[in-house]
Parts: structure tokens; sequence; C-alpha cells
């Protein structure tokens, strides 16, 4: 589990999917990210999770697996960087997230 002070920047939205239409085409993209650093420190590697609202049952519940939030037992996926990052309060850090289902698992990513 990823403590919430070790991060860096604020968070961004990758993809969102609707589970009433996702296709299994759907699971592979490409997604163009920006991250604002909230304060001078290093970014050593980027922590993907995901958040679920159930919105369409007679009661809307819903959970989230982000470090802000209450423990579940999902975790978060983390993605080490080779060479540390230094940044700045302010700073823009972009990039590229690219996904592929697994071939040889197809419940899992990557």
């Amino acid at each position: 589990v990823v403590d919430p002070k070790q991060i860096v920047t604020k968070h961004t939205i990758i993809m969102e999917l609707d589970i009433y239409t996702v296709k299994i085409e759907d699971l592979a993209f490409d997604a163009e990210f920006s991250l604002r650093c909230r304060r001078d420190d290093y970014i050593l590697a980027f922590v993907s999770f995901f958040s679920v609202d159930f919105s369409m049952s007679h009661k809307r519940i819903g959970f989230s697996t982000s470090p802000d939030a209450p423990y579940t037992h999902l975790k978060q996926t983390v993605f080490f960087i080779r060479d540390y990052l230094t940044v700045n309060a302010g700073e823009e850090v972009k990039g590229t997230f690219s996904e592929r289902p697994n071939p040889r698992n197809r419940r899992a990513m990557g």
C-alpha cells in the first residue's frame, strides 16, 4: 500500500470505462497524461489505482484504491522508473501510458 505522503503530484484520470459498454478492444490503449507537482521532490515511480462507481443500483455505491482512500484488499500498482526525476512545485510531468491485454492470461493486463 502506497503512503499518501509519498505522492508528489496531483492525480489525473488516464482512462474511464463504462462496464455496461466496454469492449475488449477498448482495453488496449495509449493515453497521454500530465501531472502537476505539489512540492519540490523526487519522483521514483508512478502509481496507478482505480475507482469504481456503481451508479445504476438502487443505492449508489463505490470505492477507490487511491492512496488517499480508505484501505481495501485491492492495492495500487507501482511503476518504478530507471532514473529518478527531480521536480519542483508547479512543474508538469508529461508522458504516455500504454496498456495492452496479456495474451497469455485474458484476465491480466500488460
